[in-house]
């Protein structure tokens, strides 16, 4: 007796920044609106309504100011709070819907369904209860890989009749190789614009084709990334659900700044605060660091102005997640590489050898002093009254590099002070 397929469902929300903004403003739900990106350059996630008058992702807003104005497009600075804490509620909620999840991106979770009996009414379940809790829509596509289910999502976004959920596997051969062969090949998960271009260069340009290729080709030609997906095309799981993500090798924090700054004030401040958040990701993957990267930038497509981009690599004597002794050899490494008349406009620090804290054998001659449990004070009183209730004294406090937001909303669930108010 042939076993049934497995079942891997990957639940995304749609146009998620903007179903977070509309969950607080119903009177958007049927205008478009775009969301944009740090210090509110280009589009980064849009409506229906925004797609269908001409807005691209990824488009610069000063391109479609005019657009913007005489269709009334509604525009919102990127509220980071608001969405991590919408995306938390609805990882919370897809997970009492199976004991094995993934949560792949801010947006995404892929559910192993392999076994349940109830798949299409577990799947329209999850859909339902998510918008009912949150407000936020989601599509869910059911494949028996990972790389289907990603395509069967796409589908279920945009076929009418899937209502939101489509599931591959309940197709015979011929609708499959149908559906397939009506998907462009650079929609497949993990396939970008470079591999797409080479692709069609072989004549290969929908999906349909490359499951159909020669996989000891693809190895060779693309390498073996290219085979599994080729063969997660065919049905074959070859890449597995990671229930607990896998600790980071490189941490990077940097950012644009919201005006350009010259001072080396601004940019030990902005850096400190950088080192700050990678200090803490270090942590919570109970990681340290062996080297550090500083490094700082002017705006490269201000040609009226000299350009400079310095970095500098700092092997530390003892790798450490400490934020104070990483702050100190950061602004170490920035008084290196600053020099005064330059317009800085980015700047960030890259922490990497990276090893588990566990493992790794202290220098008993070591000079700093590592502090654990002011760490783990520090982590635990900004976990319980918010991110930035306690940090070092350099950390964040000038404001003239602050990232421009200047259409952002209210922190709607996690200020108090902005609570959302019924008139």
């Amino acid at each position: 007796m042939q076993s049934a397929p497995r079942s891997i469902a990957l639940i995304d929300c749609n146009n998620f920044y903007v179903s977070c903004e509309r969950i607080f403003r119903p009177d958007l739900l049927t205008r478009p609106v775009i969301v944009l990106s740090n210090n509110d350059g280009c589009a980064v996630s849009r409506s229906n309504e925004a797609k269908a008058l001409g807005v691209k992702m990824g488009e610069p807003v000063f391109k479609i100011r005019d657009l913007v104005r005489e269709q009334g497009i509604e525009v919102f600075s990127s509220n980071y709070v608001l969405y991590a804490d919408m995306s938390n509620r609805v990882m919370s909620i897809l997970g009492q819907f199976s004991p094995m999840q993934e949560v792949y991106s801010i947006d995404e979770s892929f559910l192993d369904l392999t076994g349940f009996t109830d798949i299409q009414e577990r799947s329209r379940a999850m859909r339902e209860r998510v918008y009912r809790d949150t407000g936020i829509p989601v599509c869910v596509g059911i494949g028996s890989s990972k790389t289907l289910a990603k395509l069967s999502n796409f589908v279920a976004k945009r076929h009418p009749r899937s209502n939101g959920v489509f599931n591959i596997n309940l197709l015979c051969q011929r609708q499959v190789n149908s559906v397939l062969k009506n998907i462009p090949v650079e929609e497949i998960w993990g396939i970008g614009r470079r591999l797409t271009t080479a692709l069609n260069g072989m004549g290969i340009e929908s999906v349909l084709q490359l499951r159909d290729a020669d996989v000891a080709s693809m190895r060779n030609r693309f390498g073996v990334v290219m085979e599994k997906t080729a063969r997660e095309l065919r049905g074959d799981a070859c890449i597995e659900l990671e229930e607990v993500a896998p600790a980071k090798q490189q941490i990077i924090n940097s950012r644009s700044f919201g005006q350009a700054v010259t001072e080396m004030e601004d940019l030990q401040d902005a850096l400190a605060h950088f080192v700050s958040n990678a200090a803490k990701k270090l942590r919570d993957q109970n990681s340290i660091a062996a080297m550090m990267q500083v490094f700082i930038m002017t705006d490269r497509f201000r040609e009226d102005r000299p350009q400079y981009c310095p970095s500098v690599t700092i092997p530390l004597t003892t790798p450490t997640a400490n934020s104070m002794s990483l702050q100190s050899w950061a602004l170490v490494g920035l008084k290196s590489i600053y020099k005064p008349g330059f317009y800085y406009k980015k700047a960030g620090v890259i922490l990497s050898e990276i090893c588990d804290s566990s493992i790794y054998q202290g220098d008993l001659f070591a000079a700093e002093i590592e502090h654990p449990a002011l760490m783990k004070t520090l982590d635990a009183i900004n976990t319980r009254y918010g991110k930035g209730t306690l940090k070092l004294s350099q950390d964040g406090s000038r404001q003239s590099w602050k990232m421009r937001q200047e259409k952002k909303s209210p922190e709607y669930t996690t200020n108090w002070e902005e609570l959302p108010i019924c008139g």
